[in-house]
């Protein structure tokens, strides 16, 4: 209390125009009190007028006033400034445009700290005082600084609006009541923000869930990112290792080839080169002689030439016959070189095709809503065969890799580890990532519509080899005229429309994958909501002998 006693001091004893302790106080004889510069500075701007005025009360003074110290004041000034407090209050107490002023402060107006709803007024810390000092003041509710008080005040009534009108949604005083909303249905204002307050709570908690959901999203997203830039970073840094090492193993064998052929082109010069030293040697010695028997032929003496022909030497063994063959030798070379190539080639752009499906569809997006119709899933057909190395012996592929039968007798495939070697399974060749449909016609007692981790157990009769009982796949049961889920050996009974074919829809990203009853509409039988960690196949068990299962065109 005694800190507002001072406050009340401070402003008493401050200069209205400089808003600071007096200096110099002097006071006008309506009894204002003022700053000598202060006063004399705001009767100077308006010298020319004959009357002067108090910048307060506005009373006017002809002529200008004497001015003289006011002893009393300074004196009073001086000891308020020796307790070490500020002359007024500083300036972001004021109230300014933006803020709510205090209702009942004069001059300049303090920044109103709670308004009354009772009293329908705004009031400072001073002026707030008595609402926590006097007992009736006590009662009323006070809230945060308002400036919509006014609007509490029925018009019509000029009352406090206390009450709320169900039947017109709108607040009313008590007499509004019992006069126009006479026989509506009111309630107290107090008993309609509670009921409100519990809807907001409840509409805030489904935000706040909401939240949270959109947050795990979040996370989620950003894990995701962070396991594409992994894999990404991996499937780079590994192609780029593969691919170096394949450079190195063509610049190997370029270099073998290379060295091969110098080689035996530095063999066949060297037979070549000698060959023709000895014939340009042959073809000297026969010259040599073609140039004895000349000059012997030439000899006029007859018993000369006689006696001379004998000790002629006799011609050497002429240098077997030569067969020039054409420039063709490293052709051959050539020719396997090309084959190599051509072979590289193939296996590159058939495998390559791989590499871009599995790139292709990175989704990261929010799990987008499941397509409602059949036009709609087919937006996301894609094309799937049947890998051959994967069949097993008693089934037999069709239709380019598309159908597959069951058989009376063993088809000879080649051994293959990727082989289903007991049970009559298949996967697709293509592995399935993304947002993916695909139809099944069948036809027959049964088949099961499938989808496969690539590290499903193949070899040997174990149940963990069969769609659906382990926790690498998940499968249809279509038996004659009914369904079953199967998943971790844990069957799940489906109920749905008889169909001969049945469509898949995959969201891998979202986890959620759903299998349809085809007809002239799409049924939903079941759908699964799971985390699927690695890229799936399609697969088809198909049952009796003659059953099959055709994996559809769509596009």
């Amino acid at each position: 209390m005694a800190q507002k006693g001072v406050q009340l001091d401070q402003e008493t004893f401050s200069c209205s125009i400089c808003l600071d302790l007096l200096k110099d106080p002097v006071t006008t004889p309506c009894g204002h009190s003022y700053c000598m510069n202060c006063i004399k500075s705001f009767w100077d701007e308006g010298d020319e007028k004959e009357t002067h005025s108090c910048p307060q009360c506005r009373q006017s003074f002809t002529p200008r006033p004497v001015l003289l110290k006011n002893t009393m004041l300074a004196v009073l000034v001086e000891e308020l400034k020796k307790t070490g407090l500020q002359a007024a209050p500083a300036d972001h107490c004021y109230a300014g445009a933006e803020d709510v002023a205090c209702d009942f402060c004069t001059v300049r107006k303090l920044k109103a700290h709670k308004s009354c709803l009772v009293c329908l007024a705004s009031y400072c810390e001073k002026h707030l005082q008595p609402h926590y000092d006097v007992a009736p003041l006590k009662k009323h509710k006070l809230v945060e600084p308002s400036k919509k008080l006014q609007e509490n005040v029925c018009s019509r009534h000029d009352e406090v609006m206390k009450m709320f009108c169900r039947t017109d949604q709108q607040l009313i005083c008590y007499l509004c009541s019992v006069e126009e909303h006479k026989g509506h249905d009111t309630v107290s204002a107090a008993a309609e923000r509670a009921e409100r307050q519990r809807e907001l709570e409840g509409s805030r908690q489904n935000i706040q869930q909401r939240i949270q959901d959109r947050e795990k999203d979040v996370k989620l997203l950003q894990q995701q990112a962070e396991a594409i830039n992994l894999s990404a970073d991996k499937a780079v840094e590994d192609s780029e290792k593969i691919f170096t090492e394949l450079i190195r193993l063509l610049e190997k064998r370029s270099s073998d080839v290379k060295q091969q052929v110098r080689s035996q082109q530095k063999s066949e010069v060297s037979r070549v080169k000698e060959l023709q030293e000895k014939l340009e040697q042959e073809i000297t010695e026969l010259k040599r002689k073609d140039a004895e028997l000349k000059k012997l032929s030439h000899t006029e003496d007859h018993n000369q030439f006689l006696h001379n022909y004998p000790s002629l030497s006799p011609l050497s063994q002429p240098t077997s016959s030569i067969h020039i063959c054409p420039l063709s030798c490293f052709e051959d070379v050539t020719a396997a070189v090309s084959e190599v190539r051509d072979k590289l080639q193939d296996v590159l752009r058939e495998k390559w095709t791989n590499v871009s499906l599995i790139g292709t569809e990175v989704d990261v997006l929010l799990p987008q809503p499941e397509p409602e119709t059949r036009a709609g899933f087919l937006k996301y057909s894609r094309d799937i065969t049947l890998d051959p190395n994967t069949v097993n012996t008693w089934l037999l592929l069709s239709q380019g890799n598309r159908k597959a039968t069951v058989m009376s007798e063993q088809q000879s495939y080649s051994s293959h580890p990727d082989r289903f070697t007991d049970w009559p399974q298949v996967l697709s060749r293509e592995s399935l990532t993304g947002r993916c449909y695909w139809e099944v016609k069948r036809r027959g007692r049964g088949v099961d519509v499938a989808v496969s981790y690539k590290n499903i157990s193949r070899a040997g009769g174990s149940i963990e080899c069969v769609f659906g009982r382990n926790d690498k796949s998940w499968a249809l049961n279509c038996n004659n005229n009914s369904y079953t889920f199967w998943y971790n050996n844990v069957q799940t009974p489906v109920s749905g429309p008889e169909s001969s074919r049945v469509g898949v829809y995959l969201d891998h990203s979202a986890g959620i994958l759903s299998f349809y009853s085809v007809s002239e509409t799409m049924t939903l039988l079941h759908r699964v909501q799971t985390t699927f960690t690695q890229p799936l196949y399609a697969g088809l068990w198909v049952y009796g002998s003659g059953d099959s299962a055709e994996l559809c065109k769509l596009k």
